[in-house]
């Protein structure tokens, strides 16, 4: 199905509109400036206990504009698209602009790090599903849950979720470009009951085309079993132990670790990896690329929020900091150059090992499997965290039950450095792709 019939304005409409923007800028005066026009819309319906929760529809249309008088900057954004609306947009960008201080670093990205060409990457794939459609299939999902085990009691609901976007960005360097996106989702979230306690656990699946979304059949059994397996949870006492982070966690990490290698934590001195680019900053076990053009990627762009070429990168090499995640201003202050990282990294991607998680419990042989986390205890300042956690207690390579209401404590610099091995159970629906994690040791705070 062609793009111009699922949106109100062609991708040709949004590239002449945001041109007009630039005009408009230039009309008032503006050295420089910059437009992205967006267009999107979707749908969510929510279902929960064989029962109709919500049903949802968005639709949004934005103007974001940037103008810049030497180096001052100014930014107004807008939702209505008309000329008079633009203008009015543009106008109040420029009169803040006009108030602001002097900033040497502000300015669009140099010409030679824009994209020359915009490789198609399969991002769009709309998903003709009726309100009826999407009931019946999240009523499928939390029936699968409900059937799973009788000790599923209750369900919290499962959702179906559709995004599509379109849009454009110019700046007056020349640069034009745009194209459109979609992303879908599927979660379901239960709760299962024995001898007068309850444990809830949840799963999803999200996807670029709904084609590779996992069976909603999967989803809801996925979700029951985790919420089963959780029953009879106790609580452990204080100690040091290896932790094994599943997939889905070990991918977290990895966002504490791009925080701490971003341009604006870097140039404020607020990360504790100042300083650590060329230095081994985790176990020689761990390799982190980045690949931004990977087809139907939930991070894949042509280009960054600048306009600015992506490409392939290693960031981490047999543990050794490669390069920082960088924009055209955070670059300027730390007089280095743009990574293409306006707007964040693209699809990280964690080498795997040659475990899968089985041989990853028998390489810990003791300690703790981590499932949940709980909490926001992570510094970035120093590297300290500490997070509630829930999981399993594991000896001799073997689960043995559930835990909960313990802590989790370590530094991060500590941690990457312990990583003892990374497995190959990759969780593939996240922009970072990343197998288990075992860190040789954290202390467990319980009781």
């Amino acid at each position: 199905m062609s793009v111009d019939t699922r949106f109100s304005l062609s991708l040709d409409q949004l590239k002449e509109l945001s041109q007009q923007a630039l005009r408009f800028a230039r009309a008032c005066g503006a050295s420089a400036a910059e437009a992205e026009i967006s267009l999107g819309f979707g749908q969510t319906v929510t279902v929960r206990m064989g029962e109709v929760e919500t049903i949802e529809h968005n639709r949004e249309r934005s103007l974001y504009v940037t103008v810049y008088f030497g180096h001052r900057c100014g930014h107004a954004s807008t939702s209505d698209l008309s000329l008079e609306a633009m203008r009015d947009t543009v106008q109040a960008a420029c009169s803040i602009a006009r108030h602001t201080a002097e900033d040497p670093y502000c300015g669009l990205a140099e010409v030679d790090f824009l994209a020359r060409q915009v490789p198609a990457l399969d991002l769009y794939h709309p998903w003709e599903m009726t309100v009826d459609d999407a009931i019946a299939l999240a009523l499928a999902c939390e029936q699968a849950a409900l059937d799973f085990d009788k000790r599923i009691t209750n369900s919290e609901g499962a959702t179906v979720a559709t995004q599509e976007g379109l849009f454009a960005y110019a700046n007056s360097h020349g640069f034009c470009e745009g194209y459109p996106s979609s992303r879908h989702a599927l979660s379901c979230s239960v709760i299962a009951e024995q001898d007068q306690m309850m444990q809830r656990d949840h799963w999803y699946t999200t996807a670029r085309s709904a084609a590779d979304l996992e069976p909603a059949q999967h989803v809801g059994r996925t979700a029951a079993l985790r919420a089963v397996r959780r029953l009879g949870a106790r609580r452990l006492r204080t100690r040091q132990v290896p932790v094994l982070f599943e997939p889905s966690l070990a991918s977290g990490l990895l966002s504490h670790f791009i925080s701490a290698i971003s341009g604006g934590n870097l140039y404020r001195r607020s990360s504790f990896l100042l300083d650590a680019l060329g230095q081994p900053v985790f176990s020689p076990v761990v390799h982190i690329s980045e690949r931004p053009h990977l087809p139907k990627g939930l991070a894949s762009r042509p280009f960054d929020q600048e306009g600015v070429a992506t490409r392939d990168r290693e960031l981490v090499i047999e543990g050794v900091l490669q390069g920082y995640v960088l924009s055209s201003y955070s670059a300027r202050k730390l007089g280095m150059s743009t990574t293409g990282n306006a707007g964040g990294p693209h699809n990280l991607i964690v080498q795997p090992g040659a475990n899968d998680f089985a041989k990853m419990l028998r390489l810990m042989d003791t300690g703790l499997v981590v499932t949940e986390l709980l909490g926001q205890g992570v510094n970035l300042v120093t590297g300290d965290y500490s997070r509630g956690a829930a999981g399993f207690w594991v000896e001799h390579g073997e689960i043995l039950f559930p835990v909960e209401e313990i802590t989790i404590a370590g530094n991060l610099k500590e941690m990457f450095r312990q990583i003892v091995a990374v497995g190959n159970d990759v969780f593939l629906q996240s922009a970072r792709q990343c197998g288990s994690l075992l860190i040789e040791q954290m202390t467990v705070a319980g009781e």
